[in-house]
């Protein structure tokens, strides 16, 4: 049964690199099929791996799904919010939590395997890369660090120091490391931990950036969407809009599609930076969209989901929740799941025939 979970890795937008597309195919039209309520607000968001869904609560909890039913498999309490998303890796869920730790939990169990302390705590979702035999663990904090870890045991390997706070998840692409922050930087690393560039993001960068044929992308606080050369590390356009983007981007072969809180989410032109559509909502867009095949779908401060098609930014179907979204969508067999503010975790497949 958990074999799946051994095997498998899930990671927060879909892949190590953070593109936020996904292979898995979406219906035009979607029904409810399950849903888990947990104690708070959830702004985690939610990874499935093999059979299972693995999400944080603002409760404190990281919890474990059935994908078929929504039915709990088990729960782990920390000491404060869990708004990182999970990584699932060889058959161990690591997990950061505002209070300061990132945990490493048995992924067909949740006991604890080990827990690793930084200085602040951690919103954004960890990542990993393998050398040799061995996976290392990476997530940012607070504490103004990124931190290596060992994945089998939670020691430390390096730390890379910023001057100011990490919000987002590391993107891991080209054999390099590449994660924003407050420092308005982004920040391009070996899997050594020695800095190869920082480059000039504009403003902070409150998001994850996305690599992508040896190119990063990431919206930042002065309302600008950026596009970075990793090689020749300058920034090759820059996408003014309307407001701060706290979004991060889904980023295809010829597309890269963010939510911005001008209400609005925005599909450009992956060349050229152009604007080629823009959806308007009722509230911001923080909710980092998934792109499946001819569509993509995401969440807004208005407490909606919309699905739209990728082509021009038409919708074609969405779903009232009620309470703000923050968190990105994660699609697997067939099933869109997502966890809101009012504490609901959500499933939803394709419409049944009556």
């Amino acid at each position: 049964m958990f074999h799946a979970l051994l095997l498998a890795a899930a990671v927060f937008r879909g892949d190590p690199a953070l593109t936020g597309v996904t292979t898995n195919a979406l219906p035009p039209q979607l029904a409810l099929r399950w849903t888990f309520k947990t104690g708070d607000a959830i702004k985690s968001s939610p990874v499935i791996c093999g059979d299972r869904v693995f999400i944080g609560s603002d409760d404190g909890k990281v919890y474990a799904l059935s994908l078929k039913t929504g039915a709990l498999a088990w729960s782990f309490v920390t000491s404060n919010a869990v708004e990182a998303a999970p990584l699932v890796l060889d058959g161990t869920v690591y997990v950061g939590s505002t209070d300061d730790n990132l945990y490493a939990l048995n992924a067909a169990t949740g006991a604890l395997k080990w827990k690793y302390a930084t200085d602040a705590k951690i919103p954004g979702a960890a990542n990993y890369f393998r050398t040799g035999k061995a996976a290392r663990i990476l997530v940012g904090s607070h504490d103004n660090k990124l931190h290596c870890l060992d994945a089998a045991t939670g020691k430390p390997v390096w730390t890379f120091d910023t001057s100011n706070y990490i919000n987002g998840a590391p993107a891991v692409g080209d054999n390099k490391i590449v994660f924003g922050g407050c420092d308005g930087l982004l920040h391009v690393l070996d899997f050594a931990g020695k800095e190869l560039a920082a480059i000039e993001a504009g403003a902070y960068v409150p998001g994850s950036a996305a690599i992508r044929d040896g190119q990063a992308f990431a919206g930042h606080y002065g309302s600008e969407v950026i596009c970075a050369d990793l090689t020749r590390t300058n920034v090759l356009w820059q996408y003014k809009g309307r407001d701060a983007f706290f979004s991060s981007p889904a980023v295809t072969d010829k597309l890269v599609v963010i939510g911005g809180r001008d209400k609005r989410l925005h599909c450009l032109d992956r060349a050229t930076g152009k604007l080629l559509w823009a959806f308007q909502t009722r509230d911001e867009v923080d909710c980092s969209p998934v792109v499946s095949g001819d569509k993509v779908i995401f969440g807004s401060g208005d407490g909606r989901l919309y699905l739209l098609s990728l082509a021009d930014g038409k919708q074609l179907w969405s779903y009232d929740i009620g309470k703000p979204i923050t968190g990105s969508p994660a699609i697997a067999g067939g099933l869109v799941v997502i966890g809101a503010e009012d504490g609901v975790v959500y499933a939803f497949g394709a419409k049944r025939s009556p």
